[in-house]
């Protein structure tokens, strides 16, 4: 018959005395209080281990750091992992072992392990994630970078957000959103964490406004090479608005533009893919191609005018301020507003009214979807046509140029193929 164990209680706990060696104090189920010479106190527990079924001991926490309903409530715990043939002692070193690992594994850590994984998965555009880094060192990592990953909660990460929210910053919201669960999404796939309790953080915010780029109508083209020709804009941003309206490319592609990039001899651009705005899934991104764009006479004009500005430099358009970095993303927009068409034209609004123009002259949308880098949004038609329509989109380019500096007031067309290279005498 087993022997019968009185239970402790919290009162022979606290006054139990040293004695010349050390002691302990059973109080059922295999928990002991330990008591050593210099007074200490520890909890202990007596087991089987599991398969080899030698008796042991394991002393596991200190008392009073636990209290006696503490210490048996691990007991039990410790009870129920044996029932399932799991030692408890190597049970509690390995998640020990866990927590120093999640310790470890900040936000802003494992942050920046997805921002690698992102780069060398999609060869990202070097300032596309730069600008990711940025928005996540202002924004989040000050109060979240040093937490770890497995901590984050929504109500903690939405008291970080809501400032921006107030602010009116809903855009800047939005993305911090979607980049937060990336990286949670990362650190799941990676099991670094076993959940995502930040997948729905952006139904904590308002959703932005879709406010699409203000763009005068095809017929008010000359407004607009009125207003870029009257305004004493200097000669490169005024080249490269009108290297924009020319090419029909984004304003980061158009402010982008490399010398590497240019192949004269070809009378092409070739915009690399990872400078492309990415668009589709990721399947549909691994797809794309770089973006290869017929060179007109008028945008070979504007190349040649810009070579005393920049033709031994890296960038067609190089930045005022550091020669060796790219014109500002935003230079072309300040430029416009500038010359009195704020609210009425942006420079991301530019490929709108060439899209405009060229479907108002009827020429194959396909061709047009193809100059604006615009993903094919029918699937089977996207497999089975892998066409560019390159040369279709000479012809095309070409009438665009020429309609552009139709629309252009006096001799003043910078990007006239002659007329330009008198403007700068």
């Amino acid at each position: 018959m087993p022997k019968l164990v009185t239970q402790l209680t919290d009162n022979q706990c606290k006054h139990a005395k040293p004695k010349a060696k050390p002691y302990s104090i059973p109080d059922g189920a295999g928990l002991n209080l330990i008591i050593t010479p210099n007074g200490k106190k520890a909890w202990m527990l007596r087991y089987t281990i599991p398969y080899t079924k030698d008796r042991t001991t394991w002393v596991f926490i200190g008392y009073p750091a636990k209290s006696l309903k503490s210490a048996r409530g691990m007991r039990d715990k410790y009870l129920s992992l044996l029932a399932d043939n799991i030692d408890p002692k190597e049970w509690k070193r390995e998640q020990d072992a866990n927590s120093e690992r999640q310790k470890d594994n900040t936000f802003k850590h494992v942050a920046k392990l997805w921002m690698e994984d992102k780069q060398r998965k999609a060869k990202a555009n070097p300032q596309t994630a730069k600008d990711i880094w940025n928005s996540l060192e202002n924004h989040i990592f000050p109060k979240l970078g040093k937490r770890p990953i497995g901590e984050l909660r929504p109500k903690s990460v939405a008291e970080v957000i809501k400032p921006l929210e107030t602010k009116g910053s809903l855009e800047l919201v939005k993305r911090l959103c979607q980049r937060i669960n990336e990286i949670m999404a990362f650190a799941l796939n990676e099991e670094i964490i076993t959940d995502n309790p930040l997948a729905h953080i952006k139904g904590k915010f308002k959703a932005p406004s879709t406010i699409h780029n203000p763009s005068l109508e095809p017929k008010d083209l000359r407004l607009l090479m009125e207003a870029i020709t009257c305004d004493r804009m200097a000669i490169p941003t005024r080249l490269l608005i009108e290297w924009q309206l020319h090419t029909m490319v984004r304003p980061n592609e158009a402010a982008g533009s490399r010398w590497a990039e240019i192949d004269l001899n070809n009378k092409t651009w070739t915009i690399p893919k990872g400078r492309m705005k990415k668009v589709g899934t990721s399947k549909q991104w691994e797809e794309r191609k770089d973006h290869i764009i017929p060179l007109t006479p008028q945008t070979l004009a504007i190349l040649n005018l810009m070579k005393p500005f920049s033709g031994h430099l890296e960038y067609v358009f190089p930045n005022q301020r550091d020669r060796d970095a790219k014109a500002g993303p935003d230079s072309a927009n300040n430029a416009l507003k500038r010359a009195g068409l704020k609210g009425k034209q942006t420079a991301h609004g530019m490929r709108t009214i060439a899209s405009s123009t060229l479907n108002e002259e009827q020429f194959n949308p396909d061709v047009i979807e193809a100059a604006l880098y615009h993903l094919d949004p029918n699937e089977q038609r996207r497999t089975y046509n892998r066409t560019d329509y390159f040369n279709q989109r000479c012809v095309m380019m070409e009438w665009w140029s020429n309609r552009i500096e139709e629309a252009t007031t006096g001799n003043m067309s910078m990007a006239g193929s002659t007329r330009g290279l008198r403007a700068i005498k």
